[in-house]
């Protein structure tokens, strides 16, 4: 039963938050702040979402072959690279140490 109680309470929390943002006014969205805020706030989670899948197992901080597809990604986007390129590049260096790694 706790696992129900847990679904609706993050149905009614994800409802709420919903709500809230379309009760804010218009005025507030419009403030330069606001806007540079809402501009960077994706690319700092989409950050935060990728060290933590990248770096964390569990409680444990570990460095394998995500590492390593990581490092792989970040060269490939210095060098501009277009964004299958880049993935391509992260899933084939992971593969590769993976399969030298064991």
């Amino acid at each position: 039963m706790n696992v129900w109680i847990a679904i609706g309470v993050t149905a009614l929390g994800c409802y709420a938050v919903k709500l809230t943002g379309l009760l804010v006014p218009a005025g507030v969205l419009e403030r330069p702040l606001v806007r540079r805020l809402a501009a960077l706030l994706p690319v700092a989670l989409l950050a935060a979402l990728t060290s933590q899948q990248t770096f964390a197992d569990g409680q444990a901080l570990v460095l394998d072959a995500r590492a390593a597809g990581l490092a792989a990604a970040a060269v490939a986007l210095v060098l501009r690279a277009p964004f299958l390129l880049v993935v391509a590049a992260a899933v084939a260096v992971t593969a590769a140490v993976r399969a030298v790694g064991g």
